[in-house]
């Protein structure tokens, strides 16, 4: 097995609860979006996603209420599109900036990310949520802001998160060979797109059922056997 000189870290579910993305932040952006478009629709970055989730969505010609209305029912299905999240970022910013909320960490994932980082590991972040959502998260973390242990984030503008092009494209931006990297995730289809791009990869099986008696991925239950 090759050594291990940096870790990309997925967050739903691996080292955060789906629970508080599902259960505070997704309701905290669906109850403030039609009034966050109203209110910030004429600034260029927000005209910008908004434009994008038409246009993803084949829209000629769609009124801003329609295009609410889109991005409505993209965050009911939780699609994983590119331009709501970058809207829903936005949103969840002033949540965090006013004290509503942190973001959930898991018991032992802020200790062992300063752990590897002083063992000279570098960390990077790669979730569906946008950049600059991901740096809020770790920004007002319950574990305090941690944004100084990452060395780079990635979302799906680098490509989707089961798709092995992604992987190489983020090997690539990394500078090193993906043998040397090693993705953690709680999804078994996003860690086989990293293995068949080379990555190592740690499966996270959080939830107190038994894995499968031949799992594809090395299995931990937490942060604490990875890498031990």
């Amino acid at each position: 097995m090759s050594e291990i000189r940096a870790i990309v870290t997925d967050i739903e579910g691996t080292t955060s609860s789906i629970d508080f993305v599902r259960d505070v932040l997704f309701p905290y952006a669906r109850q403030r979006l039609p009034a966050f478009v109203e209110t910030h629709g004429d600034k260029p970055e927000v005209q910008h996603w908004l434009h994008e989730a038409a246009r993803e969505a084949g829209l000629v010609e769609a009124s801003r209420q329609e295009v609410i209305e889109l991005l409505l029912q993209w965050i009911d299905q939780d699609r994983k599109a590119t331009p709501l999240k970058a809207l829903q970022g936005m949103i969840w910013k002033d949540g965090y900036e006013n004290g509503d909320y942190r973001a959930h960490l898991y018991p032992e994932v802020a200790g062992r990310l300063r752990d590897w980082r002083a063992e000279g590991l570098r960390l990077y972040v790669y979730s569906s949520g946008s950049v600059p959502a991901q740096k809020l998260f770790f920004g007002y973390s319950e574990a305090g802001d941690l944004l100084p242990l990452f060395a780079g984030y990635f979302d799906t503008e680098i490509g989707g998160k089961r798709e092995t092009a992604s992987y190489q494209r983020i090997a690539e931006a990394i500078g090193e060979q993906p043998a040397h990297l090693l993705f953690l995730s709680d999804i078994v289809e996003e860690l086989d797109a990293a293995a068949e791009a080379g990555f190592q990869t740690g499966w996270l099986v959080r939830e107190p059922l038994p894995p499968p008696a031949s799992p594809r991925h090395p299995v931990h239950r937490d942060f604490s056997t990875v890498l031990r």
